[in-house]
């Protein structure tokens, strides 16, 4: 035997079993002692502090994160909301003090923030916003708040909002690679990127009316909630969109300038009257007060409602994302979540929480099949968040109703399809093939040509067909004639207040307007509160490490670790959905047939 093979043989103790039995005991120890320790006891009476930023995920993966990662997640929209909701029911909050910085969230998502923050009012807490160097989104969160604090020294940016997408096929034609394109139909401009060296008209109209839309609401709400003339916000936007700190609280867009360092202290001397001592826990953050809690809401009895998320591009069985980059949601984690839903006799009724572009048209169409049959067997409601589009609102069809937030991006129901091709890159490395072929088609989806006439057909045919059986699902679910969902489809991009009106959803509302409908559908009193299940896939970060799956616990924490660092470095504020897809198609030479939102809108 080799000395390495010797050497190989003397570490086989530290294997997955060894590894359990050492470290397995240390790790459950400190885990507990973590938990004892965030679930402290809270002071009688105490401010929340609660950090509002980035793009805010729908809901939380942390407990599929190493340890020492943790701490890194930004709070969630479902864990945003459930805290809110839990606080303007808690005595012991005195106060909630949003710190808000760099937001960039979708509209939809604001405006439901803003929704929870007046619950709050209207409970009698006072909300204070403290913002750092605010531009129009922080600033339109902040105006649902009572009082309105700036740093002292920073610059408020109001400039507008902007809507930008980036086009690549001058510069991919400077390498030699091209794309070839099945469009379904005019308004499904997600292909446009990587065909054209601008937007089609089409693509103008609905970004605009989607603007408008946004643009508008912003303008109403605050200045209504600023108590000044919305023209006068306006040409503030328009002439002087770099403010000062003191320029804004002369201009009454803002109520107070502060310190950051000096805020906590003012604040708990206002409020109490005395002066602050050292560690007087009268500032409760919150992640420690979420951690007091063992369910997201109080609840009362055995009767339960779970709550299903569709989070992400929309990605194929078996796939972990699209290489990785981005987290995704898959049909094998919408089955396994469906399948708790049904087999708890507990669970009274289901409310999916779709907040999804789309992706893959076939795993679209599977996760649809599957709510489908779920809502034969218990009562199920949907909630759109920031966007269910394309493929996520195909899932969304499932719904016996369907809740959308005014601004929530929906529709978009149509297909593309994207096939590339490298025979100018071959060509410009001086790279060559030989293909021995058994068949007439063999080598006609090559990645190193283009389809020909016949090829291209088929490629248009088949698109067309996964468009036709959208449209068709969509007429079906909707109550509406084939001609009628069409003169809807065709890639058309909506608001939840426009979907509203040509009959795309039922409602106008936010998560907790479905859990309530989601309530009586499920014939549970109204004066009780159920227990909220989230069936989300989080796998805990032990599992992680030691859930087998015929990887080695080393081969798993490289995975984690990756995946933690892709999702840093391809985020959304990197690549958007579709170009994600986009370069996928490039690198892998794949055609891909996408029920895909087409363009992200990142407003800001």
């Amino acid at each position: 035997m080799s000395l390495l093979g010797s050497v190989r043989k003397g570490w086989g103790c530290l294997g997955k079993g060894c590894l359990v039995l050492i470290v397995f005991p240390l790790l459950f120890a400190i885990t507990i002692f973590f938990l004892q320790r965030s679930r402290s006891a809270l002071p009688d009476r105490f401010v929340l502090q609660v950090p509002i930023s980035g793009t805010i995920p729908e809901h939380s993966s942390e407990s599929g994160k190493l340890p020492f990662m943790a701490s890194a997640e930004p709070l969630s929209q479902q864990e945003l909301l459930f805290l809110l909701r839990r606080a303007s029911g808690d005595s012991r909050v005195a106060a909630v003090l949003l710190s808000i910085d760099g937001l960039r969230a979708a509209p939809a998502k604001i405006g439901e923030l803003r929704t929870s923050i007046e619950e709050l009012r209207k409970e009698g807490k006072r909300v204070i916003a403290f913002l750092r160097s605010p531009e129009d989104s922080d600033y339109l969160l902040a105006t649902a708040c009572d009082s309105i604090i700036v740093a002292k020294g920073s610059f408020m940016l109001l400039d507008g909002l902007r809507a930008e997408t980036l086009y690549y096929k001058t510069a991919l034609a400077k390498i030699g690679v091209s794309f070839q394109a099945a469009q379904w139909k005019e308004y499904k401009s997600g292909v446009e990127p990587f065909v054209r060296s601008g937007p089609s008209p089409e693509s103008q109209e609905r970004l605009g009316e989607l603007l408008d839309d946004v643009y508008g609401g912003y303008l109403g709400y605050a200045s209504r909630r600023r108590g000044i003339k919305r023209q006068a916000l306006e040409l503030i936007i328009n002439t002087r969109p770099l403010l000062t700190a003191q320029e804004a609280l002369d201009l009454k867009l803002v109520d107070g300038t502060v310190s950051a360092w000096q805020l906590q202290p003012a604040l708990e001397r206002k409020m109490t009257g005395r002066e602050p001592e050292e560690k007087s826990g009268f500032f409760v953050d919150a992640r420690r007060y979420s951690s007091s809690f063992d369910s997201p809401l109080e609840h009362e009895g055995r009767e339960k409602i779970a709550l299903v998320t569709i989070s992400g591009p929309i990605v194929p069985a078996g796939s972990d994302g699209v290489e990785g980059i981005g987290e995704g949601v898959g049909e094998g984690q919408i089955r396994r979540a469906l399948r708790r839903a049904l087999s708890d006799k507990y669970i009274r009724a289901i409310v999916v929480r779709i907040d999804s572009p789309g992706g893959d048209a076939m795993a679209s169409a599977s996760i649809l099949e599957m709510l489908d049959s779920a809502a034969v067997q218990k009562p199920l409601v949907v909630s759109m968040s920031g966007v269910a589009a394309s493929g996520g609102y195909m899932a969304a069809l499932a719904g016996k109703t369907i809740y959308a937030s005014p601004l929530t991006f929906t529709g978009s129901i149509g297909v593309y399809a994207l096939k590339p091709e490298i025979s100018g890159l071959a060509e410009k490395t001086g790279l060559a093939r030989s293909v021995v072929t058994r068949g007439r088609y063999a080598d006609a989806n090559s990645l190193f040509k283009p389809l020909d006439p016949e090829g291209y057909r088929m490629f248009m045919a088949a698109s067309g067909e996964i468009y036709r059986d959208f449209v068709e699902k969509v007429a079906v679910s909707r109550k509406m004639s084939f001609a009628g969902a069409d003169s809807l489809a065709g890639g058309r991009v909506w608001t939840g207040k426009r979907a509203l009106t040509v009959g795309l959803v039922d409602r106008s509302g936010g998560l907790f307007d479905a859990m309530r409908e989601a309530q009586r559908l499920a014939g549970i009193d109204s004066t009780r509160h159920p227990e909220i299940v989230c069936l989300a896939e989080e796998r805990g970060w032990i599992a992680l490490l030691f859930g087998g799956e015929g990887t080695s616990v080393m081969q798993r924490f490289e995975t984690a670790f990756l995946r933690r660092l892709t999702a840093r470095l391809f985020s959304a504020e990197g690549m958007g959905a579709f170009e994600v897809f986009g370069l996928e198609a490039a690198r892998s030479g794949r055609m891909m047939m996408l029920a895909l939102m087409p363009f992200d809108v990142d407003i800001r």
